[in-house]
């Protein structure tokens, strides 16, 4: 076996559930965040007064988008083995864009028919046709719904890594990649020039080179040289946490976010803690079914959890004592996610997919993402776990 050999890693059901219940928790980590920190205008209170018991581990919610990002580098890096430029860009299309386009419309609908004001964007049907496209940040256009800045991170992953699919994907490559990426979010880390923060991501490089870094411990082997890239990471991402969550404790005072310094480098730890818990098999044991809808509801849950809280809490809010107003706005979400999967998401994935198989290899020559020694794990469950 040579210095990069990848080694046997079989996954019964071919599937990553382990990384779908660390995603379901990353989204019940963000709701909780925005329900019981960060949606003052919602409750027309301090959340963190009417919940006070949960207030600090609510609040640490808000590095649950951090988790996700995580998760991207690890399963995007999978889905990416072996797959052409073009197959990589039809699997995201299809696995971003149904919910987010059913996202952009309910906002919309939520704000134009109905009289709730809280959170509203304040745009104009042209902006939000501009927020359909997911580039409006882009072109200086305010968000529809707030939690779509984390897919504007997303897509400059994605064009960062369509470098590795370009050249074509290789241990050594990826160990230039993220080296060269860590390098220069560690030099760029605090610049407040614009390009910094476009192309770098300095306050953010650090959890996607995490995240591939483990996926490589799991195709290759815990190898001395990805604990070292794994650990400086760790060490970026842990300062990153403390300033986001500083920044937003300057911002609305500590009684509205009790989160101390501690709990956050707890946090950070704990993810790294945990993904390298998946990449040295240590959570194989997870097989539960409902995983698989648990990782489905995830995504949705993350775009329409808003929504859910801007048309149903100020209608309970005074006729409900607050904890039963918010389980009713939990699973009233839940719920709307998961008709969104069936009815949005579902089936167009289902039909490429079928396409795929037809198909074959993207390239001649070339094993599919499925094959290899980590055949057991269909690609499109790698896809399924790439975003919030």
């Amino acid at each position: 076996m040579n210095g990069t050999a990848p080694r046997e890693t079989p996954r019964e059901g071919g599937r990553l559930a382990e990384l779908d219940l660390l995603r379901f928790t990353a989204a019940l980590a963000v709701l909780a965040f925005h329900y019981f920190i960060a949606f003052a205008s919602v409750w027309g209170d301090r959340p963190a007064e009417l919940f006070p018991a949960i207030s600090t581990i609510s609040g640490l919610g808000i590095l649950g988008v951090e988790l996700f990002f995580m998760i991207s580098g690890f399963v995007i890096l999978m889905s990416i083995w072996g797959r052409s430029l073009g197959a990589f860009a039809l699997s995201r299309l299809v696995r971003l864009f149904p919910a987010y386009w059913v996202s952009v419309a309910v906002t919309a609908a939520v704000y134009g028919l109905t009289a709730a004001t809280a959170l509203d964007p304040k745009l104009s049907a042209g902006e939000y046709g501009v927020n359909l496209t997911m580039l409006q940040r882009a072109f200086g256009v305010y968000d529809a719904n707030g939690v779509y800045w984390s897919l504007w991170v997303e897509l400059r992953f994605y064009l960062l890594i369509s470098i590795l699919v370009i050249v074509g994907v290789t241990f050594a490559r990826c160990l230039v990649f993220m080296g060269v990426w860590l390098l220069a979010a560690g030099f760029f880390a605090g610049s407040e020039e614009a390009w910094v923060d476009l192309v770098i991501m300095p306050k953010y490089a650090a959890y996607f080179v995490g995240g591939m870094a483990f996926f490589l411990m799991t195709r290759f082997g815990p190898r001395l040289v990805l604990w070292c890239l794994a650990g400086i990471s760790g060490g970026l991402a842990v300062s990153a946490a403390l300033d986001r969550v500083a920044g937003r404790v300057e911002r609305v005072g500590y009684a509205a976010m009790p989160v101390p310094d501690w709990a956050v480098v707890a946090t950070v730890i704990g993810f790294y803690v945990l993904m390298a818990m998946v990449a040295l098999g240590w959570l194989r044991w997870l097989r539960w079914r409902g995983l698989v809808v648990l990782g489905a509801l995830t995504y949705p849950l993350y775009l329409f959890h808003t929504a859910a809280a801007v048309v149903i809490v100020p209608a309970l809010r005074d006729t409900l004592p607050p904890p039963l107003t918010a389980l009713v706005t939990v699973l009233a979400a839940v719920a709307f996610s998961y008709l969104v999967y069936r009815v949005a998401e579902r089936p167009l994935q289902e039909l490429v997919r079928a396409r795929r198989r037809r198909r074959g290899p993207s390239t001649p020559g070339t094993p599919s993402p499925a094959s290899g020694p980590l055949s057991t794990i269909p690609a499109a469950s790698g896809e399924k776990a790439s975003v919030p």
